[in-house]
């Protein structure tokens, strides 16, 4: 079972944490380029901010399944994991305080004023920096994951 539980959870992370890394990365330059044009189109923002929060959703199924193969393995008390599971919980914070509000604060004015929309660019900025601190996150986990540093086997 816990092979099972390891292919749902890797097939998990590929499926769903991959596309809101991704569409969290591309929404700020776009955002920045669309609060600066004359005649701004937020129909790509859009469908960007709604990846991001519906594979946000979907991701919880990665640490779900991840618990089944902790558990299933008997390494919960392993550093790695702890070190892993703390960092998971950190993105998901980020993404869910930072990221997405500040993508909603973005779509929020796309249809208003110039003035409106160059007092959000600050966000987007900032954006930027939240989304790859996300990505960090998600990379350093894989890393964990991957060469499980004090692990020992059987």
């Amino acid at each position: 079972m816990t092979k099972f539980f390891l292919t749902v959870h890797v097939l998990a992370a590929i499926l769903c944490v991959g596309p809101v890394t991704v569409a969290a990365s591309m929404f700020p330059p776009i955002a920045r380029r669309m609060l600066g044009a004359e005649t701004p189109d937020p129909g790509g923002l859009q469908v960007l901010h709604r990846i991001t929060r519906v594979y946000a959703w979907a991701g919880l199924a990665v640490p779900v399944f991840g618990f089944a193969v902790a558990g299933g393995m008997e390494v919960m008390d392993e550093a790695w994991l702890i070190i892993s599971i703390v960092l998971t919980l950190a993105a998901a914070l980020v993404l869910a305080l930072l990221v997405v509000p500040a993508q909603s604060a973005v779509l929020a004015v796309a249809d208003q004023s110039a003035e409106a929309r160059s007092g959000v660019l600050s966000k987007a900025k900032l954006l930027s920096m939240t989304s790859g601190i996300f990505g960090l996150l998600w990379l350093i986990v894989l890393v964990l994951m991957v060469v499980k540093p004090g692990h020992t086997e059987g």
